[in-house]
This record gives structure tokens, C-alpha cells and sequence, in this order.
């Protein structure tokens, strides 16, 4: 795009070409947040003030049991008064769970049993956690468009008390920055704009979507993800808890039956991904053909 920034092109281009939101969520469904103040690297696990043999283990760990390690700071990268925050969440598609540590040697955490993290349930690892987290990816080592986007709406929400902000580590989709995470439920918001995000966060604690910034729940694969995007739309359901997913049925590798429940009665959704045009998925990379969902039928089920 002509005289775009070129640190922030990404996300300049997938906003003008319209790129749609729909079905992009990373696939999560276990989290483990660990405070870290100041800088972070681009392999910020690694590449932080926080000791690179824990970072490691933490990596080590969630490929082994199927969690997403993310390095949190509070807004403006206050330091933390006493012990640094951990949080551990689930998500899942019936609801989901947080838990809270306060811990003065991260090198504790190496020692959790994580297969708990599986539970459907707070396993007790930490105390409970409050109501929901919010995390805004400001990690623009990671790439320049999650600083550059993402800073101004960790900065809005400070200002308007929202609760529970923190700046956080690459939560996938650069390109979609300024990108934001709500926990337990594993919502994915993107393209917040600092003015509507305090707006985003208060229709979150009730339990209610912005669908036109809405990316979907980590808890779903991404064509799950994008037929209840679409179902959402169709009906015009904002509330979190208005859908569910009845049963989903895959028609080979790139389509899906998806039959949802809604008080009106149920739908079907059918939908199929295709390979998008070449594009940067980040300011850094080469481009790459990402997936694009495709809506093919949405009908009231029999």
C-alpha cells in the first residue's frame, strides 16, 4: 500500500483490503500469564529480564501440555509493589476458570503439576482469580503494530479504571492489532480502536460481543470459530452465552457443518476455508497465503 508505514504496513493493508475478522482466534483452551516489568524480546519468553532457564521450562512445559505461556505487565509498566502476579486460566465453551498466584521466585512455577490446567474445574494450584482478564498483545519487538496500536488502548483503558488491563506478549494475529483477549472465555476482539475499548471491556463484564471487532473463542477451531461468527451475525446475537455449538461435522479437510443453538430455533452453518492471496501475517515476515472463511449456507435447521 503506498505510503503506508512500512513498520506498521500489516495491519494497514489487512484493514484496507477489509481482510475478515471471522474464524482468526488462536486455538487456546489453556493459559498461564506470568508477570514480567520492562522490556521484552521478541522471543520474549526468552528475551526478557525474566531468567532465561525459567522461560525455557515454561516454553518446555506448554508444549508438553498443550498451554500458551505469556509474559503480562501491568499499564505503563508499573512495577509490581511485592510478589508478582501469575495467572493460570482454562477456556472452554460451557465457561472457563482463573486462577490467581502471587509469587516471589518465578523459579516456583517450574515446579506446578500442570497436567491440573486440564481440569474443567479451578484445580486449586492458586487462589481464585477474579472475573475476567483483559489482555492487550503491546509486544512490538514481536512485531510494531502490537506497540504501536496496542499501547494506545492499554492507555485508554488505565484512564478509565477498567479493570484487570495488562499489557501482554505476541496472543497471535499481529495483523490485526490492536488486538484484545478477554479470560476465562477466551474472546478475541481486533482492530480495537483507544476510544471504543473501554466500551468493549464494560460489555464484557455483561457478558456481551462488539461483533464487528470480534475474532472469536480460542476454545473453537478456526472453522467453528467462523460459522459462529456467522451464525451471530445472521441473528444479530450479541450475548456470549445466546449461541452454542450443538454438533459440528467436517466434510473433508476445509469445510464444516456446524448446527447451533439459539432460543429462536436452531441454525445450520456451513462454511469452507480457502487460501487468501499472498500477504505479511507480520511487519516482519515474508508473505505468507493465509486461511479466509467462507460463508456457503446459513438456514434454519429441520
Amino acid at each position: 500500500m503506498t505510503g503506508a508505514d512500512p513498520q506498521t504496513r500489516c495491519a494497514v493493508e489487512s484493514r484496507v483490503r477489509g481482510e475478515a475478522l471471522a474464524g482468526t482466534a488462536s486455538r487456546v483452551t489453556r493459559w498461564v500469564l506470568v508477570e514480567q516489568p520492562g522490556a521484552w524480546g521478541a522471543d520474549a519468553l526468552v528475551e526478557s529480564r525474566l531468567d532465561v532457564a525459567i522461560g525455557q521450562a515454561l516454553v518446555a512445559a506448554g508444549r508438553e501440555h498443550g498451554f500458551r505461556p505469556l509474559l503480562i505487565r501491568r499499564p505503563g509498566w508499573r512495577k509490581p509493589d511485592g510478589a508478582r502476579r501469575v495467572y493460570l486460566a482454562r477456556t472452554l465453551p460451557e465457561g472457563g476458570w482463573i486462577e490467581r498466584l502471587d509469587v516471589d521466585d518465578p523459579a516456583t512455577l517450574v515446579e506446578l503439576d500442570w497436567r491440573a490446567l486440564r481440569s474443567p474445574t479451578p484445580p486449586g494450584l492458586g487462589g481464585p482469580g477474579p472475573a475476567g482478564v483483559h489482555l492487550v498483545c503491546t509486544n512490538g519487538r514481536h512485531d510494531p503494530c502490537c506497540a504501536d496500536r496496542g499501547r494506545p488502548v492499554v492507555r485508554s483503558l488505565d484512564e478509565a479504571d477498567s479493570p484487570e488491563v495488562w499489557e501482554s506478549t505476541h496472543v497471535g494475529g499481529d495483523r490485526f492489532a490492536a488486538n484484545l483477549v478477554h479470560l476465562p472465555t477466551g474472546v478475541y476482539y481486533g482492530r480495537v480502536e483507544p476510544d471504543e475499548a473501554a466500551g468493549l471491556v464494560a460489555d464484557l463484564a455483561e457478558g456481551v460481543l462488539r461483533l464487528e471487532r470480534y475474532r472469536g473463542r480460542s476454545c473453537f477451531s478456526p472453522l467453528t470459530q467462523a460459522a459462529e461468527a456467522f451464525a451471530r451475525h445472521e441473528l444479530g446475537e450479541r450475548r456470549l452465552r445466546g449461541l452454542r455449538i450443538v454438533h459440528a461435522e467436517r466434510h473433508g479437510a476445509d469445510r464444516l457443518a456446524v448446527r447451533v443453538g439459539h432460543e429462536q430455533g436452531d441454525l445450520e452453518v456451513v462454511v469452507h476455508r480457502e487460501r487468501a492471496e499472498p500477504e505479511p501475517l507480520t511487519c516482519h515476515a515474508a508473505p505468507a497465503r493465509p486461511w479466509r472463511y467462507v460463508l456457503d449456507v446459513v438456514r434454519r435447521a429441520s
